[in-house]
């Protein structure tokens, strides 16, 4: 290991690289309910527990005519305006339900000269999208109020290509879409030649409240949205052409990230890509598992959990890490266990999620950690507690995962974790980065939730 870290200190000094701050959103405010609602629709997962929120088979507005005697039905996230899910009837899922902005954001170039965008770095998918002139005349409007805008045509190494296009569509109606083209790339030191932009030409209210300026996609590039001719035509990710490119070494095809809270002063979070920071891994073991990307997922074995000491068996339960989302979302086994040691804490129909007494003592919470691969990592405290919800109370990190097949860990537990993505060798690593002191006051910046 010496000897690899060896390498790659020499590689980034040689290159110029640097640690790329993950910088937090000024106007990210925490909402547990809405970040739940965020997972709802990024994934369309059905909720196994109950709330206001749930998909429901919808007939689409903008097609009534019926399709082989049928009409054109697709299933959408609804708000139901009763808690008798039966009766009361439903509302349409708006920009306002959900979390737009996400906590933290980093900074790329694109083109040539450089124009700089701020990115939402995402590990949960492939797409690098973002905000371009060739937006409706409207939302362009809204965009350039607060964000960079990129300008294929200022861009002397733009290259469009006539023949693609992209677009991604959630439950809620959301959407994004637009064309395509390949550009130089900087991220954190490294330049990347000819990797597919794909230019905003339509984004719905959703996409246009975000602080970021678009998405960059660190998963696998099976799951990127890029289109030829109607038929799926995947592009290259980043780190996939940084490893086509032999921009990083053969010995570290790999990206890592570390993230921090709010609560823990003077600590930044950043990425780094094609080498580890030494300094989180010094005098500690990386615990490495296989990963399985047949669905695009950053994905592996996470077959239990433990409370308490207590180990609940969840057999053949996969996970997968995910910067895209903020909480960690576990199966309802295990949710009930977690909350069963948490004294005073309940189920909230209205919040859609577990609450925790606000005044609850640190040592009152219990030592909750999940599986990856056979090791398992501590959630610190400060974590279990995500954001306030109504008076006395707050909205527990790590919630249920409804009907999904698979964990979907995200900054809630990476936040415990210094993560090492390491695509070269198809591996998932983590070293326990907890913080000495434990802050579960809730920062002076957050506001009850709802």
């Amino acid at each position: 290991m010496e000897a690899l870290f060896n390498t790659q200190a020499k590689f980034r000094d040689e290159r110029g690289l640097f640690k790329l701050e993950a910088i937090r959103n000024q106007n990210y405010s925490k909402n547990g309910t809405k970040s739940y609602v965020r997972a709802l629709k990024r994934y369309g997962f059905q909720p196994t527990k109950p709330g206001p929120y749930h998909h429901k088979t919808k007939i689409a507005e903008d097609d009534r005519k019926k399709i082989l005697g049928h009409p054109r039905h697709y299933t959408g996230l609804v708000k139901s305006l009763s808690a008798d899910l039966g009766h009361g009837g439903h509302a349409e899922v708006t920009a306002d339900d959900e979390q737009n902005d996400m906590e933290y954001l980093c900074e790329i170039t694109i083109g040539t000269p450089p124009q700089k965008a701020v990115m939402d770095f995402d590990t949960g998918s492939s797409d690098l999208w973002v905000r371009s002139t060739g937006l409706s005349p409207g939302l362009l409007g809204i965009a350039t109020s607060k964000h960079h805008t990129f300008d294929p045509k200022k861009s002397s190494t733009f290259k469009r290509r006539e023949d693609l296009a992209w677009q991604i569509s959630y439950g809620d109606g959301s959407s994004a879409s637009g064309d395509v083209g390949t550009d130089v790339v900087e991220i954190a030191g490294l330049v990347i030649e000819n990797q597919a932009i794909e230019l905003t030409k339509h984004v719905s209210s959703q996409f246009a409240k975000g602080a970021q300026d678009g998405l960059l996609g660190l998963a696998f590039p099976q799951i990127n949205t890029v289109t030829k001719d109607g038929t799926p035509h995947p592009q290259a990710t980043p780190v996939v052409n940084m490893i086509k490119q032999h921009d990083i070494p053969k010995e570290a095809e790999l990206f890592t990230v570390a993230l921090y809270s709010s609560r823990d002063k003077g600590k930044k979070s950043f990425y780094t890509f094609g080498w580890i920071d030494q300094d989180l891994v010094k005098g500690k073991e990386i615990a490495w598992v296989d990963i399985d990307n047949s669905q695009g997922f950053w994905m592996f074995d996470s077959e239990s959990a433990k409370v308490n000491g207590e180990t609940v068996t969840v057999s053949g339960n996969k996970a997968i890490a995910d910067t895209g989302t903020t909480l960690a979302l576990v199966s309802d086994e295990v949710c009930k266990a977690l909350y069963a040691k948490i004294k005073g804490s309940s189920y909230s129909y209205k919040y859609q999620g577990y609450l925790i007494p606000s005044d609850i003592d640190l040592e009152d919470l219990p030592e909750f950690s999940v599986a990856v691969g056979d090791k398992q990592f501590v959630i610190q405290k400060e974590d279990l507690l995500f954001a306030p919800a109504e008076e006395g109370q707050i909205y527990g990190g790590v919630q249920s995962r409804g009907t999904m097949p698979f964990d979907i860990l995200g900054d809630v537990f990476l936040k415990s974790v210094y993560a090492i993505f390491d695509q070269g060798r198809n591996r998932f690593g983590a070293v326990p980065k907890i913080e000495k002191t434990q802050v579960i006051t809730m920062p002076p910046d957050q506001t009850q939730s709802q």
